[in-house]
């Protein structure tokens, strides 16, 4: 028996079972939206038999807030300077530091017109008064930018070895 030989079927049954999966699975993605991410989690480990929940993981960020709209000139970075100290105390760690423009058109670099180069400029000037201050070496600083809020987020991984 060859496929030419197999009854051919109409087009509609295929295209009516996709739109059925996809109906059931948008269904499932409304209900999942209405399900408490705890209430879901802790049906999870009662699922796998887990008695204990485990402590959350912190998460470890600082922010330098407060550029002006088309401006990398630091403000008062003194906080996020203690936290970043304090922080990257472990050499095991590394810190990122994201910079941020508003996406408006008054937040863009001066000379250039780009919101990615004045975010990667506010996200360098943190890195530079971190990198001057000794509080990390250069090498544990990695540098992204993204469009958000007029600010430098810095946050903190692990970057693996041993201490």
């Amino acid at each position: 028996m060859t496929l030419e030989d197999l009854p051919a079927r109409p087009i509609w049954l295929t295209t009516l079972a996709d739109l059925a999966l996809l109906l059931v699975g948008f269904f499932v993605l409304l209900q999942a939206n209405q399900v408490d991410p705890n209430t879901l989690a802790e049906g999870f480990r009662a699922g796998f038999g887990v008695k204990e929940q485990a402590p959350a993981m912190p998460v470890d960020l600082a922010a330098v807030s407060g550029f002006a709209p088309g401006s990398a000139q630091l403000p008062d970075a003194g906080a996020a300077l203690a936290w970043a100290r304090s922080a990257a105390s472990d050499p095991r760690t590394r810190l990122r530091i994201i910079g941020e423009v508003d996406g408006t058109p008054a937040d863009v670099d001066p000379l250039t017109g780009s919101g990615p180069i004045l975010a990667a400029d506010r996200a360098r000037a943190v890195a530079a008064i971190l990198v001057r201050s000794g509080a990390v070496a250069p090498e544990r600083i990695a540098i992204a930018t993204v469009r958000g809020r007029r600010r430098a987020v810095l946050s903190l991984g692990y970057d693996g070895g041993r201490p």
